[in-house]
């Protein structure tokens, strides 16, 4: 069998890949795995449940929380709210573990489940591979060790998550957002909701869509994945600025008042400025992927601000920051992640933070993106080859060193073998787009004739 367990939880086609008895049996196994680190000893456990709107959530959702409470684990069911709310409210109310039933910005028919650990943290990747080893040994046949009569979980639901969210939203601001006009894209997700209510409570004029959400309708067409529309409504209105989130709410890309893209790396850019003005900026630092702009890294060295780069992947920027103290780091896809105040991406978060900068200082967020400019992108996927060769191909290596040499350092270059396909990523940035195409183009023939 191959890993369950992705960068960012299980997932799959609900009811074909995810299935109610999956995720039943991995929500008994977390709970067996948890008791057996000692997370549960010496009190009764108690687990947060949280799910975004889709129709599927519905049954999975219920599956889970049969899952635990067969377990002996008391379930705090908290309903439709983004990801960032459950890993919040994991760690607020005390629970032992978190679980929220969303695939992110996929489309409506996937699902997905990911755990949190006490206080809110992703799992560790040994617990992960514990559990998933648990769940295949019981689904093959081995008995449960099942509680009886008290012993079994209560199972309660708290309409009190909402509030305590954006009560905590609210007072992590460093500023109101009065007189700005905010248009927000919901993606029919799961901050369809708090996402409105905690900027209009900041001061925003807000106007919303995709915040219809039906089951359904999740990130089509709108959201994080899909900006056409906010960027024509954030014309129409005469807003300030868009935020888009995708299904969960753990990210979001911003619009500026012309109706161009704000991307994650330009969001980090403005962010990093603002707190080191605050001096909330530990050791001036910011954390990113090597797969961020060379114009953000190169933003940063004018500016005064140490980058550090890791693997791709928000996971592999929340460890780094974990490890060494640091408060900002994130993706160019929109996660984002401010650890003083949330442990995993918030877009509702990350959106308000880069609304209270514009109204602070009184400039509009083209002019706060400009910092950094967005040297042109290419990336060619080059597929049916042996990614595991990249880095030992003399060809490859010597035609790589060829391409830095030309594009010299207002270029970069990087491969990257795909983790689970036979196909290797060929990024290329460079000052001219002409430039970067022609060089991306040369270095995936190299790619197929020396790995291929």
């Amino acid at each position: 069998m191959g890993r369950l367990f992705g960068t960012d939880g299980v997932r799959g086609v609900a009811n074909a890949d995810l299935t109610a008895e999956m995720a039943l049996g991995l929500s008994v196994a977390a709970a067996h795995v948890l008791a057996e680190a000692g997370t549960f000893e010496g009190h009764r456990p108690t687990a947060v449940v949280g799910r975004d709107p889709r129709a599927s959530g519905e049954f999975l959702e219920a599956a889970v929380v049969a899952g635990l409470a067969s377990a002996g684990v008391d379930v705090l069911r908290v309903g439709v709210l983004p990801t960032p709310a459950v890993a919040f409210l994991t760690g607020e109310l005390g629970a032992d573990l978190g679980v929220m039933l969303s695939a992110s910005h996929n489309a409506m028919p996937d699902n997905g489940i990911k755990f949190f650990a006490r206080g809110g943290h992703k799992l560790a990747d040994e617990l992960e591979d514990r559990i998933e080893s648990v769940y295949e040994e019981h689904r093959t046949g081995a008995p449960w060790d099942r509680p009886t009569g008290s012993g079994v979980g209560r199972v309660r639901d708290s309409e009190e998550g909402s509030d305590r969210y954006v009560a905590h939203l609210l007072s992590v601001l460093p500023n109101r957002l009065d007189g700005l006009k905010v248009v927000l894209d919901e993606a029919h997700g799961a901050a369809a909701l708090v996402s409105p209510e905690v900027f209009q409570r900041a001061g925003a004029e807000v106007v919303t869509i995709g915040a219809e959400p039906d089951g359904l309708n999740i990130n089509d067409g709108c959201g994080s994945t899909h900006l056409d529309k906010i960027k024509a409504a954030v014309v129409e209105h005469g807003a300030d600025l868009g935020i888009a989130h995708d299904g969960d709410a753990d990210r979001c890309l911003a619009v500026d008042h012309t109706g161009a893209e704000v991307d994650g790396d330009q969001i980090l850019a403005v962010l990093a400025l603002a707190m080191r003005e605050r001096s909330v900026l530990r050791s001036d630092t910011v954390v990113a992927t090597v797969m961020s702009n060379l114009g953000f890294k190169l933003a940063m060295e004018r500016e005064g601000i140490r980058l550090v780069q890791t693997g791709v992947g928000d996971r592999y920027v929340l460890e780094e920051m974990k490890e060494h103290g640091f408060a900002l780091g994130g993706e160019q896809s929109g996660h984002v992640i401010i650890l003083d105040h949330a442990t995993t991406g918030d877009g509702t978060l990350t959106g308000l933070l880069l609304a209270a900068r514009v109204a602070q200082s009184g400039r509009t967020l083209a002019d706060l993106a400009a910092v950094m400019e967005r040297l042109p992108q290419v990336l060619i996927n080059v597929p049916d080859v042996d990614r595991t060769r990249v880095g030992t191909s003399a060809e490859l290596s010597a035609a790589v060193s060829d391409a830095e040499r030309e594009l010299g350092e207002t270029g970069r270059v990087l491969l990257r073998p795909s983790g689970t396909e036979p196909l290797v990523r060929v990024m290329v940035e460079a000052a001219d787009i002409e430039q970067a195409r022609s060089v991306a183009g040369r270095l995936a023939d190299v790619v197929k004739s020396a790995l291929g």
